[in-house]
């Protein structure tokens, strides 16, 4: 089977995928150019790769971009063309003028996250076209599944679930910290910085926790929110290590490594890639019981649940975990196990080779 996989973003996800999919298909990768060469260097060489320009959104050269990218497609004339969702207006266009392959599409965020400055204009109305085009679409939580079903009328039997893999063993490969050793009552929140993201009670929280753990500290690692509004009057640096900014993927595994916990303290929440890279790691995960966060993790079997915005019930999560090593380590192994079970690549490219079977069948229905 040859497949042509698509992607704009999300990649990180995609070169795991990828890695995975071409043990069971004829593979062909196609991105924009300025993530080229991060993906060259991650691919196995068995997978063919062909890069386009891809100018911002607001740039009509994306007309032209759009053109050479559906010149890709075709030369690569795939049984199955497999698109992460792009959350960008030209290529919804494009797909809605233009005749494809048997299309699959991975829809990552069914709605826009609330705060989420990285949306883009008119992409909430013209991905929906994508939703509608496809022979089959992906989701990674049954909530996900349900929304599509019940608020954009797609058929149940178009909607497949499957996990959101591991992304740890990518910046392990990646990382340029060896020997990392873990920090007993560091806690980490990483990742993009916006308001569903709840850090506002993790800060609330830290105060109680403080209480029992002098020694506690929080690393805050990722871009978005300017940070001085959680910190007006500065900041104990002994307490808190701020890194509002990018985090080089060479970068990314130490924080990990270092910390007792992660803490995800999310409002809302479709699913999550931290949480993924934190059960590779073998590091715990104390995360809020909403969304596909309730799915994926597995409450006290390889994780905690707190109810969310409740900086109270956080803390005593908190204090639970970093006070109790034998919980720490049954979480440790329960999430490292579930790599080697239903977050593995391998396991999920088979999952996904049946789904384009079943893509393909369908779109040859309709011919």
């Amino acid at each position: 089977m040859k497949v042509t996989l698509l992607h704009f973003c999300f990649y990180e996800y995609t070169i795991q995928l990828a890695n995975a999919l071409a043990e069971y298909v004829d593979l062909t990768v196609v991105h924009p150019e300025h993530i080229s060469s991060t993906c060259q260097k991650l691919l196995k060489p068995n997978i063919r790769t062909y890069s386009f320009q891809k100018p911002r959104i607001r740039d009509p050269h994306n007309i032209k971009s759009m053109s050479r990218m559906m010149e890709i497609l075709r030369e690569s004339q795939p049984d199955i063309l497999h698109v992460q969702e792009t959350n960008d207006p030209w290529y919804d266009a494009t797909l809605l003028f233009n005749k494809m392959p048997p299309l699959v599409t991975t829809i990552h965020d069914v709605f826009r996250h609330p705060g989420d400055k990285d949306a883009v204009p008119a992409s909430e109305y013209t991905r929906r076209i994508a939703f509608y085009k496809s022979q089959q679409l992906i989701v990674h939580a049954n909530l996900l599944k349900e929304a599509l079903v019940h608020e954009f009328k797609v058929p149940k039997s178009k909607v497949c679930v499957l996990p959101h893999g591991e992304l740890g063993c990518m910046y392990q490969q990646l990382s340029t910290h060896k020997n990392v050793i873990r920090e007993p009552y560091t806690l980490l929140f990483y990742g993009r910085i916006w308001a569903y993201k709840g850090l506002k009670y993790l800060l609330e929280a830290m105060p109680l926790i403080t209480e029992s753990f002098p020694e506690v500290k929080l690393i805050i690692a990722g871009r978005g929110e300017e940070l001085n509004k959680y910190f007006s009057h500065g900041y104990d640096k002994k307490r808190y290590e701020i890194l509002n900014h990018f985090i080089p993927e060479e970068e990314v595994a130490a924080l990990f490594q270092r910390s007792t916990a992660v803490v995800l303290p999310y409002i809302e929440a479709s699913q999550s890639g931290v949480a993924s890279v934190a059960f590779s790691m073998g590091t715990p995960v104390i995360a809020s019981g909403i969304g596909g966060l309730a799915e994926m993790i597995r409450h006290e079997q390889d994780g905690i649940l707190v109810p969310p915005a409740n900086a109270s019930a956080l803390a005593d999560a908190i204090i639970r975990l970093l006070g109790d090593i034998n919980l720490q380590n049954r979480l440790q192994t329960a999430g490292l196990q579930r790599c080697k079970e239903d977050l593995n690549w391998s396991n999920i490219a088979k999952q996904t080779v049946e789904i384009y079977d079943k893509a393909i069948y369908l779109k040859n229905q309709k011919a």
